[in-house]
């Protein structure tokens, strides 16, 4: 008897943890299962009032000693910036408890819209100290690279807890990008847990930013020696389609253990070239 009912409760766990993996598989389809960014071809472009959302440098870097016990994490904020034609906008649905399936809207020149569905998901997120907010999941991806002698990335080596984005319009750092609106347009994330639909997104010309001591805006870097790239990317897993998908992310060398200051490691290659319209200067 005790035999038998070892093997059945084995059996339940081996079948829920399946279906965990499978739920978990289909959170992101797969980028054949998904229908062609049309702000990538240039005859539908010209249609189209498309978003090119742009990651700024990590900004504010300070060492935290007290997230984990007897861990060491590096701090950093950042700033996704929407410098496209149009706004990055996603509706969710709600499908469960913590989610919603996320549908991209995209404008037209002339009047209209079309929605894509572009894999992305909201999540209902709660931030410790403060409460639940519905999110964009797979909003930005915090790595750290481990570089060469020449200062180039030879090694992932570690990434950030912080992957949920409100996706809002927080601070008007362009003003002077057109069609830029004078105020905003899509405010604070939601806190309904009754809601069954939401949406999020950023407006051109506008960002949403978070300061290095916000929940989760850190990698934990104990004991590890030498110089890296500390790298933010913006959109990893293209939830949201773009003009340019080429220019998500942003970098800062750092000397581990950190210390404030010049890092005494390699230069890194020349950047690419800013995208449209991006003032130079501006990066924190």
């Amino acid at each position: 008897m005790g035999y038998k009912f070892t093997m059945l409760r084995s059996r339940i766990a081996a079948t829920a943890l399946l279906g965990m993996v499978i739920a978990a598989s289909a959170a992101v389809p797969p980028a054949a299962a998904r229908p062609a960014n049309p702000c990538l071809d240039a005859k539908s472009r010209a249609r189209l009032l498309c978003p090119d959302l742009v990651m700024r440098k990590p900004f504010g870097l300070q060492i935290d000693p007290l997230v984990r016990p007897g861990r060491v994490v590096l701090r950093a904020g950042n700033s996704i910036d929407n410098v496209g034609l149009g706004p990055a906008e996603l509706h969710g649905v709600r499908t469960s408890r913590y989610q919603m399936r996320g549908r991209q809207r995209i404008y037209r020149r002339r009047r209209g819209r079309i929605g894509i569905k572009t894999g992305a998901r909201l999540l209902f997120k709660f931030v410790p100290g403060q409460q639940r907010y519905w999110k964009f999941l797979h909003a930005a991806r915090f790595e750290l690279w481990r570089l060469n002698s020449r200062g180039r990335r030879i090694k992932r080596v570690k990434t950030g807890p912080k992957v949920s984005y409100c996706l809002r319009d927080l601070k008007h750092t362009r003003p002077s990008l057109r069609p830029s609106p004078r105020r905003m347009v899509y405010p604070a994330c939601n806190t309904g847990a009754a809601t069954r639909r939401v949406t999020l997104g950023t407006s051109v010309g506008w960002s949403d930013v978070y300061p290095p001591t916000y929940p989760e805006q850190w990698i934990d870097v104990t004991g590890l020696r030498g110089c890296f790239g500390f790298r933010h990317i913006a959109d990893p897993l293209n939830g949201v389609y773009e003009s340019n998908e080429r220019n998500n992310a942003a970098s800062v060398t750092v000397r581990l253990p950190f210390r404030p200051g010049p890092q005494r490691c390699a230069r890194r290659a020349p950047a690419p070239p800013p995208s449209r319209d991006e003032a130079p200067g501006t990066g924190y």
